[in-house]
């Protein structure tokens, strides 16, 4: 069997397993969303999917209405400013990501790969080329999320991609699993900003 259905059915089994831990929570985070400013519950978002086809990323929505589209966060001025108090929270524990288990149902996303690039972002998808880390599906978490997440130039979390997709496998992926837990307590790589 190969991996890649391995992957699908772990990422099931997982959102079966957890289900009474992230449905009552995101209902919570939908509804604190909602009153805490104006716009929708949810951000959709065009991104980068397997062998660079498309898809509408979900997250519960952080900043406000008035925020450019489509800008990745460290080319924003003073992205801070753009950021909901709410938003600053959910960024900072990672809980705005909570939607993408739709998308990971959908076989949009399975629970560790590259993240996915937004779909004008030329220079991390050009540096993913060199690798073939675009032509496997993005992730909820990757090797580069627990690896420095934010801070890290495009040329090394390319080169983490490509070496999660040279490397796949159980263990890894359970790795990265671990890793992404202790990193999210801990809030660390997580850069509001430029990572100059």
């Amino acid at each position: 069997m190969k991996y890649s259905t391995v992957k699908r059915i772990l990422d099931f089994f997982f959102l079966i397993v957890f289900a009474p831990l992230w449905i009552p929570l995101m209902l919570i985070l939908a509804v604190v969303v909602k009153l805490s400013s104006r716009g929708p519950v949810l951000f959709k978002q065009k991104r980068l999917g397997r062998d660079k086809s498309y898809f509408m990323i979900l997250k519960f929505r952080s900043m406000y209405i008035t925020t450019p589209k489509d800008t990745p966060t460290h080319l924003l001025e003073d992205p801070k400013k753009h950021i909901t108090p709410v938003g600053r929270v959910l960024r900072k524990l990672s809980l705005d990501e909570l939607p993408q288990m739709f998308n990971i149902i959908k076989g949009d996303l399975t629970l560790v790969g590259p993240r996915p690039a937004l779909w004008n972002q030329d220079d991390l998808i050009a540096e993913r080329d060199k690798y073939r880390a675009n032509s496997i599906t993005p992730g909820l978490t990757g090797l580069a999320q627990v690896n420095g997440r934010d801070e890290l130039p495009i040329d090394v979390k390319a080169r983490y991609d490509g070496e999660y997709k040279a490397g796949m496998c159980f263990v890894l992926d359970m790795k990265i699993l671990f890793l992404t837990v202790v990193n999210v307590f801990r809030s660390k790589g997580v850069v509001e900003g430029s990572s100059e």
